[in-house]
């Protein structure tokens, strides 16, 4: 008797890790995938946007693995301060100042990605 009672346990604890059984409707499945690809959408924006994510980090902000891993967002900015970096010396023209075009990305960021200028800052500093 006990045998089976620790194996129904085992049982009951293996399908409450699978979660909900399928639905059997189809407006319900339908329900279903749309929950499953809005909670894939937000953990790809929650990763390059480098926000914290309780199901990609357990506790204490470690990632798979048990390492502390930069954020997809991080990743990229981290590759285009690279790439920035062989260009260091290199002018585009001589009416605007580094400062002046650091300026104008920060004036015309809002809420885009870093490194990923808008179109407003090519057209604010080619009017002149």
């Amino acid at each position: 008797m006990s045998e089976i009672k620790e194996k129904a346990k085992e049982t009951e604890d293996d399908l409450r890790d699978l979660g909900p059984p399928m639905p059997s409707e189809s407006a319900e499945k339908m329900q279903l995938l749309w929950g499953m690809v809005t909670d894939f959408i937000s953990t790809y924006k929650n990763a390059i946007a480098g926000k914290f994510d309780s199901r990609r980090y357990g506790i204490g902000g470690v990632g798979p693995g048990g390492k502390m891993e930069l954020s997809g967002g991080a990743k990229i900015k981290m590759n285009f301060f690279n790439l920035y970096q062989e260009f260091n010396n290199y002018r585009a023209t001589m009416d605007y100042t580094d400062q002046h075009i650091q300026k104008a990305i920060q004036m015309h960021e809002g809420d885009g990605l870093p490194g990923f200028p808008s179109v407003d800052v090519f057209i604010y500093l080619i009017n002149p």
